[in-house]
């Protein structure tokens, strides 16, 4: 393989398809030379039963525990099984790991391997020129290439010559390395993704203890089959030491100089939101309900959520969306933190549950992991297309506060921020992920306890208000000065019985009320309580006062980020902010905007963002958008941004 060294915009992030070259080390024990490199991005890809998603996810845990920076992007198709060998059923896993801080799972990959003929044709199209590409061989016969229209081998017809091709009969050696274990050919085949992985791990210097120990414990309850897996893992790490097909492996050192001093886990985005769910609810001294529906991509938050009884959580699979949100509204009227999990389908559903909550002023979260729609759509691609919805999906005045995490470890603070609200201001509040961060993994610094926010409340327990006769009541919509939130009365609480539903109330006596001025001081004090949330200032980065803003919100911030790094490296002057409170905005964000010739708002949507800051701030922000179900890429993005600067 020749070595390519990147040039410094592509160092600046890592987030380029070309691979840093470093220095050589001595050859390794089996006399093969082992070359440094900064940082590498591989795809997995195969059939959807190949078992791609698992074998990346070893490859991660094994990156991660080596210490390097990384991030993740899993693609898989919406079918539980799709057609076996077709395009739409090819699933991938892509991750970036580096020896310094990275941003995104990278924009194309340095290694393709590629199980069959359906994953070669799908994903030949982002691979650079003098990547590598590790084929399975005895994959690519006629019928399987025929079905994705492979009129030649593209192995024998010189269409991969501008790519370092490692051919490997994977099924072969993987059903010659296992013939001792009894077991059928089929059974013997389905382990070729380990010894892929072992291969791979051997490629990279990966460590191999702890994929051993997971396979052995993942098939506690069949060790012929755990065994089996171990041996064909050990038996592709064999064969790279040994085949003269691979003639280098590669090194790339831990990030050593990434990371604060602390105690990393690797986490998706899923994951870190349902611990900051858990710890939001032990720093509110109140039990955890989730009421959901299992819907893709949120259901990993039911999941895991279940696993956590011993910490006062409470889960709740309903019969559907309305069901899962009226339970989880019912439990944050019996003085729990209710939660609700969806994707923006199940939203829609839920509209008229969340506008019962605006009315009643009730702390409720509403975690979407976003998806491309609309109706079912995509599935298990990601979208940013529900900011709009979770803004004015509601019918009459009924604004809910919106946060957004930027990152799958930040997921984690997003969902404390977003109890913060809801508990402070006794408000639902709108969590918005997406699939991008749901899936994608990254190294995330396991927070001390003490330094987690206070979020302890204080619960009605007597009369709030004096009659004119002297006699003391309690009014349920009695407001806090400060932050106009209501007081919370667990039902049961002698003395404080109150109405409650859907229907206008009084003022403070929440008393059912028609009177049009009523109406309307409430519509008016609801909107003030949602406009007087505290929220950060917003922070822009401008180090070298550019004429030129990119503003990004939620998953963009990693490619967003890169881009600008990218750009600054290569000389020209921009300047980047980032929004996680679309609902109040910060105070400060009109101020902002206004400093800049132009404003840059890339999006996955169709301009939602940009519609509202232009509707608000009467700034010409122009929009760049994407919606094809997968993030922006850092090289599309700073070719855009050097256009915007240069125009």
């Amino acid at each position: 393989m020749t070595s390519q060294v990147s040039s410094p915009a592509e160092q600046a992030d890592g987030a380029g398809g070309a691979v840093v070259a470093g220095q050589r080390t001595p050859a390794s024990p089996g006399g093969k030379e082992v070359r440094r490199l900064d940082r590498v991005i591989i795809r997995f890809a195969g059939d959807s039963g190949d078992g791609m998603q698992l074998t990346g996810d070893r490859f991660t845990s094994e990156t991660a525990s080596f210490g390097n920076d990384l991030s993740t992007l899993p693609n898989f198709p919406a079918e539980i099984r799709a057609p076996a060998g077709t395009l739409p059923g090819v699933s991938s896993f892509q991750l970036h790991f580096a020896d310094h801080d990275i941003l995104t799972p990278g924009d194309a990959p340095n290694v393709l391997v590629a199980m069959n003929p359906a994953a070669l044709k799908a994903n030949i199209g982002d691979v650079p020129r003098g990547a590598e590409i590790i084929i399975n061989t005895d994959e690519f016969t006629k019928r399987p290439m025929a079905k994705v229209g492979y009129q030649t081998s593209p192995l024998e017809d010189g269409s991969l010559a501008a790519y370092n091709l490692h051919p490997v009969p994977l099924t072969t050696l993987t059903v010659e390395a296992l013939k001792d274990f009894g077991l059928s050919r089929k059974e013997a085949e389905r382990s070729k993704n380990m010894f892929a992985l072992g291969l791979l791990s051997w490629m990279y210097h990966r460590p191999t203890e702890g994929t051993e120990k997971f396979l052995r414990q993942k098939f506690a309850k069949k060790p012929q089959i755990a065994e089996a897996n171990v041996a064909a893992f050990r038996a592709g790490w064999n064969f790279g030491e040994t085949t003269e097909d691979f003639a280098v492996s590669y090194e790339v050192a831990p990030a050593t100089q990434a990371f604060p001093t602390g105690t990393y886990r690797n986490i998706s985005g899923n994951l870190a939101l349902s611990y900051g769910l858990i710890a939001a609810s032990r720093q509110a001294d109140l039990p955890l309900y989730l009421g959901s529906y299992p819907i893709t991509p949120a259901s990993d938050i039911l999941h895991e959520l279940s696993k956590h009884k011993n910490f006062g959580v409470r889960t709740f699979q309903a019969e559907d969306e309305i069901a899962g949100i009226g339970a989880a509204l019912g439990a944050a009227f019996g003085g729990a933190l209710g939660v609700t999990t969806t994707s923006g389908p199940g939203v829609a559903l839920k509209s008229e549950t969340i506008g019962l909550a605006v009315s009643l002023e009730l702390p409720l979260l509403i975690v979407d992991i976003q998806r491309g729609g609309p109706s079912t759509g995509l599935p298990t691609k990601t979208e940013q297309a529900d900011l709009l919805q979770a803004m004015y999906g509601r019918n009459g005045e009924a604004p809910v506060p919106i946060v957004a995490p930027r990152t799958p470890a930040d997921c984690f603070d997003a969902a404390l921020d977003a109890a913060r609200i809801a508990l402070t201001y006794r408000t639902p509040v709108f969590l918005l992920s997406d699939g991008y961060l749901a899936n994608g993994s990254e190294p995330w610094r396991i927070p001390d306890i003490a330094d987690l926010p206070d979020l302890k409340v204080q619960f009605a327990s007597g009369p709030n208000h004096e009659l004119a006769d002297g006699t003391e009541v309690f009014w349920p919509y009695k407001r806090d000065p400060e932050t106009l939130a209501r007081p919370w009365a667990v039902p049961g609480t002698p003395g404080l019985e109150h109405r409650i539903g859907g229907i206008e109330k009084q003022d403070g006596t929440g008393n059912i009320s028609y009177d049009p001025a009523n109406h309307d001081h409430m519509v008016r004090t609801r909107q003030a309580k949602i406009d007087g949330i505290q929220v950060p200032d917003l922070e822009v980065d401008d180090p070298d006062q550019a004429r030129t803003l990119v503003l990004g919100w939620g998953s963009t911030y990693g490619p967003v980020t890169a881009a600008v790094r990218r750009l600054r490296a290569a000389g020209h002057p921009i300047a980047q902010a980032h929004l996680r409170h679309l609902n109040p905005f910060p105070r400060n964000l009109g101020e902002a905007l206004r400093r800049y010739e132009k404003v840059v708002v890339p999006e996955m949507n169709l301009g939602q963002l940009a519609t509202l800051i232009r509707a608000k701030y009467l700034v010409d922000a122009q929009s760049y958008n994407q919606v094809n179900g997968m993030p922006f890429k850092a090289e599309q993005l700073a070719k855009v941004l050097e256009e915007a600067i240069n125009d």
